[in-house]
């Protein structure tokens, strides 16, 4: 097991609740003395005043009297010229590291970061990212994931953690949950999506945005517990990355399944 402190670098763009939750239960669990770690900084990369939930996600870090590190992507690319994001990628990635340059993270976390982590990051730093699909997909942003799964009429949603690698959204598993969207609460919303998928009625697209935040919803409070007990399990030694690939302590392999820890914890209040 570990002795000494996991100290996490802490990448956002703040944008959502979502993105809120997920520091507040780590550093939550760090102040009570449930977590071995220590956040180093975050980095974020609105400033005040481009967001409302930025706006609150960043007072958030100031409150916890974390080191705040912030670099607008929009600004940075409208500064030099303009155009797609993509074009500025390697210079913005530069001044981020650059900026970070004092702090020596063992692991970097991407909760809620909207940007790509180019080669350049992937050089510098060990990352690791939530990404709000099953771990056999789709792939896309939380919103089209789940457009995806309804389109799709999947039986389960899910999320994972993955270490980051220049493959997006690709690299290898660390954990993962799944939970059904059908049964019990999700099918009348399937029933009545199936009876009125004639028309593009308004009525159809109630139905399909109630579907879309129950499914959000019941991933949303997974997540949190998905992330706490994977770093738990980085800070304790049960996992460790070696050269972007998992080593156990108890000589198991792949990914792990943590739906079970996760649906313990939601039945507590050690959340």
């Amino acid at each position: 097991m570990h002795s000494i402190m996991l100290r996490l670098g802490w990448f956002s763009t703040g944008s959502g609740k979502g993105s809120l939750g997920l520091m507040n239960i780590i550093q939550e669990c760090i102040i009570t003395g449930h977590l071995d770690a220590k956040i180093e900084f975050v980095f974020c990369n609105r400033e005040f005043g481009e967001g409302i939930g930025s706006d609150e996600f960043l007072n958030q870090v100031l409150d916890y009297d974390i080191p705040l590190v912030s670099l607008s992507s929009k600004k940075f690319t409208v500064g030099n010229g303009g155009g797609q994001f993509s074009r500025h990628r390697l210079a913005f990635d530069r001044e981020v590291i650059s900026l970070l340059e004092k702090y020596r993270p063992d692991i970097c976390v991407m909760a809620g970061y909207m940007l790509i982590a180019g080669s350049e990051f992937n050089r510098h730093y060990r990352i690791i990212n939530l990404h709000p699909s099953p771990i056999y997909g789709p792939t896309g942003t939380w919103q089209e994931v789940i457009w995806k799964l309804i389109e799709n009429q999947a039986v389960e949603s899910g999320a994972y953690i993955h270490i980051v690698t220049d493959e997006l959204d690709h690299g290898p598993v660390i954990s993962y949950f799944s939970f059904p969207i059908v049964g019990q609460d999700f099918e009348p919303m399937w029933e009545m999506i199936n009876r009125d998928t004639t028309t593009q009625s308004e009525t159809l697209q109630y139905d399909y945005s109630q579907l879309f935040s129950l499914i959000r919803e019941q991933g949303l409070i997974r997540e949190k517990p998905l992330l706490l007990e994977t770093i738990r399990a980085l800070a304790d030694g049960r996992i460790t990355i070696s050269d972007d690939n998992l080593v156990h302590s108890n000589g198991a392999t792949g990914a792990v399944c943590m739906n079970e820890e996760i649906e313990k914890l939601m039945n507590t209040k050690d959340i």
